[in-house]
């Protein structure tokens, strides 16, 4: 009886050793939820208003030209197209002109015409576009401008009633081109952050732009054309009405889908 007890002692002593080591466990969770949103940003340096002030021959048969009058700076966490567009308050779908705010004498010569076309205004973009679509004109503005006889078409803005529609596959892009073509889009990045070991001005989130306007004297705007390159000039015999005239430009950058 004494072993029996003895082992039964043992047992009871052994299991509130045991009972005494147990570990007790509690727990909490934390969620750590990241939100990426996606960046889109475009910093435009320059002038809001631009003037043409033609008053000198020279200037008629030469045109003015403002170099460097814009700077486009893009930031952007996702893939991106960069495209201008020329449009008035009196643009519509079949007729891109601008609108007249000033007429100077009487206005009444037949000859003088106050509908003058978007695409009298050219652009030059100093780098060309770096992932282009599949152009049937030109991919971009970058083309030096030229001097007659010129390449219709080569320099001039795209024109649309609509500036938030983008421009079709074959139009001109600063950067990118139509989502139709998958690989004409600019990868996410910034101007500010260096890409290959470029950022800044030599990058290709960075655009200056150049504008020109040739009237010609008469003033026909000899460099006018249409987004598909045809002619766009004032027809023979008729000129421009001397006045003050207005358009926009503006700059659109989007998410390439």
């Amino acid at each position: 009886m004494k072993k029996v007890l003895l082992g039964a002692a043992l047992l009871a002593a052994m299991g509130i050793s045991s009972n005494a080591n147990a570990q007790l466990v509690d727990e909490s969770n934390v969620t750590i939820t990241m939100d990426l949103q996606p960046i889109l940003q475009l910093n435009m340096q320059g002038p809001s208003n631009i003037d043409f002030v033609f008053d000198q021959v020279s200037e008629y048969v030469g045109g003015i030209t403002q170099y460097g009058a814009t700077t486009l700076q893009v930031s952007s966490t996702v893939a991106w197209d960069l495209y201008a567009v020329g449009y008035s308050s009196t643009s519509t779908a079949l007729l891109n002109n601008w609108d007249q705010q000033v007429i100077y004498g009487g206005g009444a010569d037949v000859n003088a015409l106050d509908l003058l076309p978007i695409t009298a205004l050219e652009l030059r973009q100093n780098k060309a576009n770096p992932f282009p679509g599949v152009a049937t004109n030109f991919a971009d503005y970058s083309g030096s401008f030229g001097i007659t006889p010129i390449v219709t078409g080569k320099n001039n803005i795209y024109a649309n009633f609509a500036p938030y529609v983008a421009p079709a596959s074959g139009q001109k892009y600063i950067a990118g081109g139509a989502a139709i073509t998958l690989t004409a889009y600019v990868p996410g990045g910034s101007y500010l952050v260096a890409q290959a070991g470029i950022y800044g001005a030599g990058s290709n989130y960075e655009y200056s732009i150049d504008y020109r306007i040739v009237p010609g004297l008469p003033a026909t705007f000899p460099n006018a054309a249409t987004n598909a390159g045809v002619t766009n000039a004032l027809a023979a015999g008729k000129y421009a009405q001397p006045g003050v005239y207005t358009m926009n430009v503006k700059y659109v950058l989007a998410e390439n889908q």
